[in-house]
C-alpha cells in the first residue's frame, strides 16, 4: 500500500472503492479541515473529512508528489 498521501488543489485522486456511477477517479476543488472533491465521471462533487480521505486513497495520480 502506497503510504504517500501528498495532494493539492487540482490533483487527481484514485480512490479504493468506486463510486455508484462507476467512476474511481477524482480531482480536489477545495482544501481545508474538509476537503471537497469532484468525480471526473459524473461530476458529482462531496465534501469529505481529511482523515477520512487519507483512509480512503488508493493512490495520488497527479499533483504535487
Amino acid at each position: 500500500m502506497e503510504n504517500n498521501k501528498n495532494y493539492t488543489l487540482g490533483s487527481k485522486l484514485q480512490m479504493k472503492k468506486k463510486h455508484p456511477c462507476g467512476g474511481d477517479t477524482w480531482t480536489v476543488t477545495r482544501l481545508g479541515a474538509d476537503i471537497k472533491i469532484k468525480c471526473l465521471t459524473c461530476g458529482r462533487e462531496v465534501f469529505i473529512p481529511r482523515i477520512e480521505l487519507n483512509k480512503k486513497i488508493k493512490k495520488v495520480l497527479e499533483g504535487d508528489k
